[in-house]
């Protein structure tokens, strides 16, 4: 039986997805990139291979350990992926990225697919049905807009999202609430209609934390996969990790 765990490095949170063989098992959320916490996974799980996407200034002895116990990976944009990039500068395209694009041409082949990663940040990545990463967008994620509103403003509050909001809203919480998270639904709908206009053979994977919220409330069909980024990082391990 192989063994795989995919570490994920964002800037909100860090997360290891496990799994045997190709099927995914479980998600753990970790307390910090400490050695310790790596170390009892290794330990109680010992995988064969390892790959690590991060977005953020991580703790470099992390790759040591991992290198030193397992066949390694991290990602970048030097890794071996099933899919070209007409991007100006590859170099620059986010390690999450990166993974979701892989997971899109991993699991639907042969379409136009668009995958929205609900994230610290809201990213629409575009990949066309010849398996080219196109571009995208980026967005301020839900927290982000909550956050922001109450930094660069005198008086409005910091709100906490409450999925039980009006539209048309009442008072100071839920017209910040309703701006947010109706926002992002309206947001995420227009861009939808943007591409299934110019585009036909064409699918759409939403991701994230939310994702499965969202999904419910958006007037396009999509498929919703919460673990969507461990599926492409495991894709991409299979590929770098052949020994």
């Amino acid at each position: 039986m192989k063994k795989t765990l995919c570490f994920d490095f964002g800037n909100t949170r860090l997360k290891c997805g496990f799994f045997e063989n190709d099927v995914f098992r479980e998600e753990f959320l970790l307390p910090a990139d400490n050695l310790p916490a790596i170390e009892k996974l290794l330990k109680k799980y010992q995988p064969q291979n390892t790959i690590l996407s991060s977005v953020i200034e991580h703790n470099i002895a992390v790759e040591i350990l991992l290198a030193t116990n397992t066949n390694f990976h991290k990602l970048s944009h030097r890794s071996k992926i099933n899919f070209t990039t007409a991007v100006g500068k590859p170099e620059t395209i986010g390690a999450d990225r990166l993974a979701l694009i892989a997971a899109a041409v991993h699991y639907y082949p042969g379409k136009n697919n668009l995958v929205i990663g609900l994230g610290s940040c809201i990213t629409y990545n575009f990949i066309n049905q010849c398996n080219i990463f196109i571009g995208g967008s980026i967005s301020p994620g839900m927290e982000m807009r909550f956050k922001a509103m109450h930094l660069h403003t005198a008086f409005l509050p910091i709100v906490q999202k409450d999925w039980n909001f009006p539209v048309i809203a009442y008072d100071t919480k839920t017209n910040l609430q309703s701006g947010v998270i109706a926002g992002i639904t309206f947001e995420i709908d227009g861009f939808i209609d943007y591409y299934k206009d110019k585009y036909d053979n064409f699918n759409v994977v939403l991701t994230g934390g939310d994702s499965a919220y969202f999904a419910g409330q958006l007037k396009n069909s999509i498929f919703a996969d919460l673990n969507f980024l461990f599926k492409g990082l495991f894709a991409i391990s299979e590929v770098n990790n052949c020994k």
